[in-house]
């Protein structure tokens, strides 16, 4: 394969410092979930990151079938805890068509496709629970 972009995150203080782009002028103050302070968890960043890969994965099948729908992407990402420093990750992707006239049936059959297709799917796969649903709007 070649390699289409790659990019380099660094982060100082864990989920209680900083993370910077080596190519974006982006830096987000890392918080610890639930903590209340003011910035961004891990988690909140990894369901943006999935939720617009999925979403170009699925305009990329939606390409490929001719379909016409406008999409919208719903993921959320639940961190979950069990006995001691045993974490792991959950991920919930809903997808909503609108301006189409594919049935629902067909369109979680895009959806399903769009998740073979999707970079983070591929890595999560396996290694974490995703439930992936739809609606037509």
């Amino acid at each position: 394969m070649n390699t289409l972009y790659e990019t380099k995150a660094t982060v100082t203080g864990g989920r209680a410092g900083n993370a910077s782009l080596q190519d974006s002028d982006l830096t987000i103050n890392m918080v610890a979930p639930g903590s209340g302070k003011e910035g961004n968890n891990p988690e909140q960043l990894f369901a943006m990151g999935y939720a617009a890969c999925f979403d170009g994965a699925l305009g990329a099948v939606k390409g490929a079938e001719k379909a016409k729908f406008d999409s919208t992407t719903e993921l959320s990402v639940e961190l979950l805890k069990g006995d001691g420093l045993d974490f792991k990750l959950a991920a919930k992707i809903h997808v909503i068509a609108e301006n189409t006239d594919l049935s629902a049936d067909e369109f979680q059959a895009l959806v399903e496709k769009a998740h073979q297709v999707c970079p983070y799917s591929k890595a999560t796969r396996g290694n974490i629970d995703v439930e992936v649903t739809s609606e037509v709007k």
